[in-house]
């Protein structure tokens, strides 16, 4: 287990080291400047902007600058606003945690009753019932949920106010974000309940006159859970993802509102912080699910 830990997070530091690559090479190849739509700004002021933020290096040497000061924790600092990067990252995120904590937590509760009750009443009216709205949410993307929520609920029939920092109100956003998760873990869950209820030691559990709510949580459900754990992890990582573009549909000042602000003004630093910080998030995110998932089963073996 120690062994294969270890494996995972220097593959995990490769991973991140190659995102970061990507994303600064790319960010950098892209016409024009982060000082370029500047007004009022002299030939003499630009070349000391681009001196100081060592912009007017080649952009190899600027990357090997970038990931020095990275291993020594600077993520360095806003060029449009002059604060680091770091503590604007860790306000940010509480945010956008809470959000998505709140999100994956209805959409896990939801996805097990609902998967399991598919699975206990299969080929019933429940059951296709349920069948149909995992589908239809499995493929209604985030975004547009997002955007139809706030049109109907907010504007047309203003039964729920617009989120502002005074009326800070979470109902349509973790609609939007556990909408899809909640139809895939639905999904999951019905296939490894009905899996489950089919083995052996199911079937001899009833013979021997076990209460029906034993083998159902103890017996089916438990092992019915390993593969949604599997996804726990990922889901964690892609709804906070997610929710950076939710919450620019929902102006909430998270950590998506400063990562789009930094794409639309060419906030390098403040990209290349987001970035890293959310691939980090995802890697740790597999890391955990594949603990848990032994801890769970201690059969599985990861040599």
């Amino acid at each position: 287990m120690a062994k294969y830990i270890v494996k995972r997070v220097l593959l995990a530091i490769v991973t991140v080291l190659i995102v970061c690559a990507i994303t600064f090479f790319s960010m950098n190849a892209i016409p024009g400047g982060p000082f370029e739509g500047e007004k009022a700004l002299s030939p003499d002021v630009k070349a000391t902007l681009m001196e100081r933020y060592n912009l007017d290096k080649p952009v190899g040497e600027q990357f090997v600058l970038y990931i020095g000061n990275l291993l020594h924790g600077d993520f360095g600092v806003s060029l449009k606003t002059g604060r680091d990067i770091g503590t604007t990252i860790f306000e940010s995120f509480k945010i956008s945690a809470k959000l998505g904590g709140m999100a994956a937590l209805v959409a896990l509760i939801a996805g097990l009753i609902l998967g399991s009750t598919a699975a206990l009443m299969r080929n019933k009216w429940p059951d296709r019932v349920i069948v149909f709205f995992s589908t239809l949410a499995a493929a209604v993307p985030s975004f547009v949920l997002a955007s139809l929520l706030l049109l109907v609920f907010c504007i047309q029939l203003q039964w729920i106010p617009v989120w502002s920092t005074q009326n800070q109100n979470y109902i349509l956003p973790i609609i939007a974000l556990s909408f899809y998760p909640m139809a895939y873990i639905t999904r999951l869950t019905k296939t490894s309940m009905l899996d489950a209820l089919g083995q052996d030691y199911v079937r001899t559990a009833r013979a021997k006159g076990v209460p029906q709510i034993f083998v159902i949580f103890k017996h089916a459900l438990r092992n019915a859970l390993i593969p949604v754990i599997t996804y726990v992890g990922p889901m964690l990582a892609s709804i906070l993802t997610g929710s950076l573009v939710v919450e620019n549909i929902f102006t909430i000042g998270g950590l998506g509102a400063k990562f789009i602000t930094g794409i639309t003004t060419r906030d390098y630093p403040m990209i290349m912080g987001t970035t890293i910080f959310l691939a980090t998030l995802m890697v740790i995110m597999n890391l955990l699910s594949d603990i848990v998932y032994k801890l769970v089963d201690p059969r599985i073996t990861f040599e």
